[in-house]
């Protein structure tokens, strides 16, 4: 199988200028502008532009073996990979919807998303009335409404270990790693294990007790994200190729380093290389494919270049991809040694030490009703913390990050800026140098203002007036202990932060984690912003999944109602008499003695009030467990429909009244393991 489509090498007479020539030209000439000055509204199209493509298989194979030896010689250049995601916006509440599961006049919560209208692939999805998550590698479906008739309807075991999932009326696309459904291992053979491949699965559930397998995709390559806006499922996949054909020789000499792809059992190459676009200038080390699948007619469209990513952020018609790289210094090699050969000056260059500078490149897409096309690149300096470090207004793209390093001797480099470019993405303004010596941790934009939370020893929590993009302004600022890891809007002038309470160490120029910390941040005064309230829950030790993915919060102002996953540690009482440190001034850990939802009532007026918590972990659990809890019965995210409260854990859902918090029903599912697969051992 592997033979029959990848041992095929692409060669054209198409006259195209090679992308070393077009580098070339582009270097002496200066970056010329792909895109016209109109400044496009959220509800307008984007015009796409063309990008130069590939004329030949060998046309490609010579720019990544270029590639390749230029960073060699300049000591490398690596990708550096940074945090992982966190979003910003408040949790939806569908007020009137009607779809084939009858959610008519119903409210109930949607995942936690960063853009209103542009929905996020989650471990757990609901329509109103049915509740869909994953149990192992089964699909479990789960008739919640109305509760008094309430039942487990199916449970699916998939051809896939899943990731996430949409849903889209009566379709389901899940998001995962394929299983192998033969001794060749799926598409994906031993020797490109390492590149990993993601499987893509649409289910039709109009009969939700038997789902409908309709669609197969599956690309050599790893998922990054995934956006829903209207119909149409947006993805973005990394390939890499095999550069033991470029290197070995017992390479067959008709292999091919273009990644495959399968549709509905087909096999082919993702793309032919006079399909493969290029953005200069190129640092050819990986394959990117930006696609969209139409949910209705399951037609799939996709644009694949030479390129990577490590975030993504989504508005209604623009999908901008962030890779951060780390560029050394290097010098010629002329200024080191008096013997060099004639015309090679900058042909071979030197390392500096480990000195040199992060980089974040962005290439923009325009989206359009299923297609995906380029419109413009531009980079800043620095490494981005996650999706919400970036954010797109009237037009404008705005985005945070963090320069040089943070240590812990007081010899700390790091600087934190704030950049907004134009539709080009060329850039407007910029704010740069804020808290030295100290990195991001959570960074919001929200219409006009920009809210940034630094963190070393205490929690600088910035205030940003961005209204006028060629001229942002720090308005205030807060130093305060601990840090947030996620900020979410409460309303125009008041801002939710979840992170972490700290005390500042006497060993050094840092300071320790301790209990999870939730805070209300009061910016009426953006000259003077407060922290209202604030609440520890824990000791050092306690831990949320909200801390590292916001579509574990679950947040609605109109109900006065939070909800988070939460791991509690707690120090005894006895030792904790002498205060959170031991006699060397080290921070006592606590012991863990509850997983499971914590729901707070929310209000400007009083903050965080417990109203109750719910556990998933049995008393017989309990017992057996050691340190850590069952991660099957971890609880990972919460949802109401009406006055129902579901917590969903791997092992079971269940549901408890949203007023009283008494439990009125549990589904406990039967968990399908995958068998452990290893292909590289064999």
């Amino acid at each position: 199988m592997n033979g029959a489509v990848r041992n095929m090498k692409y060669h054209s007479n198409i006259f195209v200028i090679t992308p070393l020539l077009v580098i070339l030209v582009i270097v002496l000439a200066g970056c010329t502008q792909l895109i016209d000055s109109t400044q496009p509204e959220d509800t307008k199209k984007i015009e796409f532009q063309e990008i130069p493509r590939f004329s030949s298989y060998d046309d490609l194979v010579d720019t990544f073996q270029a590639s390749r030896d230029e960073q060699s010689n300049n000591g490398g250049i690596f990708d550096t990979f940074v945090r992982g995601a966190v979003p910003l916006a408040a949790t939806a509440v569908q007020e009137s919807a009607s779809d084939s599961a009858g959610a008519t006049n119903r409210q109930y919560s949607e995942t936690n998303v960063q853009v209103a209208g542009v929905d996020e692939a989650d471990i757990v999805k609901t329509d109103g009335q049915y509740i869909y998550t994953f149990s192992g590698s089964s699909l479990a479906i789960v008739k919640a409404y109305p509760i008094e008739n309430s039942q487990i309807i199916s449970e699916t075991t998939l051809q896939m270990t899943p990731q996430e999932m949409f849903i889209n009326g009566n379709k389901l696309v899940l998001f995962g790693n394929p299983k192998p459904k033969t001794a060749d291992f799926s598409i994906v053979g031993p020797d490109f294990w390492y590149g990993g491949n993601m499987a893509i699965h649409v289910y039709d559930i109009t009969d939700r007790a038997n789902p409908e397998l309709v669609k197969e995709l599956e690309f050599e390559g790893n998922y990054l994200s995934s956006r829903m806006i209207g119909n149409h499922t947006y993805f973005v996949i990394n390939s890499y190729p095999d550069y033991r054909i470029l290197y070995d020789e017992t390479a067959e000499d008709n292999e091919t380093i273009i990644p495959l792809m399968k549709e509905d059992g087909r096999e082919r190459l993702i793309a032919v290389p006079e399909e493969i676009g290029y953005i200069p200038p190129i640092i050819a080390e990986n394959f990117l494919t930006i696609a969209s699948l139409d949910v209705d007619t399951l037609t799939l469209e996709k644009e694949t270049i030479l390129g990577s990513g490590q975030n993504v952020f989504a508005s209604h018609n623009a999908i901008y991809i962030a890779s951060t790289q780390w560029i050394p210094d290097v010098i010629p090699l002329e200024k080191e040694v008096d013997t060099l050969v004639p015309g090679t000056i900058n042909a071979r260059r030197i390392f500096i030490g480990n000195s040199g500078k992060q980089v974040t490149h962005v290439m923009k897409f325009g989206l359009d009703e299923g297609k995906v096309g380029f419109v413009a690149q531009g980079q800043v300096p620095g490494n981005i913390l996650n999706q919400f470090s970036m954010d797109e207004f009237d037009g404008k793209f705005r985005i945070a990050t963090t320069t040089g390093s943070v240590s812990r001797n007081g010899e700390s480099q790091s600087e934190n800026n704030l950049y907004i470019l134009d539709e080009k993405m060329e850039l407007l303004g910029k704010i740069e140098g804020i808290a030295p010596g100290e990195r991001i941790y959570s960074a919001r934009f929200v219409g006009k203002k920009a809210y940034m939370v630094t963190f070393k020893k205490v929690d600088p929590f910035f205030v940003i007036d961005v209204s006028d993009p060629a001229n942002p302004i720090i308005e205030g600022k807060l130093k305060i202990p601990g840090y947030s890891d996620y900020l979410h809007p409460l309303d125009e002038t008041h801002v939710i932060g979840i992170g972490k309470d700290t005390i500042e160490s006497k060993q050094g120029t840092f300071a320790w984690y301790q209990g999870l910390k939730m805070a209300i941040f009061d910016v009426t005064d953006v000259s003077n912003p407060i922290e209202l309230h604030k609440t520890i829950v824990g000791d050092r030790g306690t831990d949320s999944y909200a801390l590292r993915d916001h579509k574990a919060f679950l947040f609605d102002k109109e109900k006065e109602l939070l909800v988070l996953p939460v791991t509690l540690a707690e120090i005894p009482a006895e030792k904790k008499a002498g205060g959170p440190t031991d006699e060397n001034g080290y921070p006592l850990y606590g012991e863990q003695n509850f997983q499971g939802a914590m729901v707070f009532k929310v209000s400007i007026q009083n903050g965080f009030e417990e109203r109750g918590r719910i556990t998933h972990i049995t008393d017989e659990e309990e017992l057996k467990r050691g340190y850590y809890y069952d991660f099957r019965s971890t609880v990972k995210r919460s949802l109401y429909i009406e006055d129902v409260l579901y917590t969903v854990s791997e092992r079971m859902v269940q549901a408890h009244s949203l007023n009283t918090l008494e439990q009125l029903q549990k589904f406990v599912f039967e968990i399908v393991d995958d068998e452990p697969f290893y292909p590289y051992l064999e």
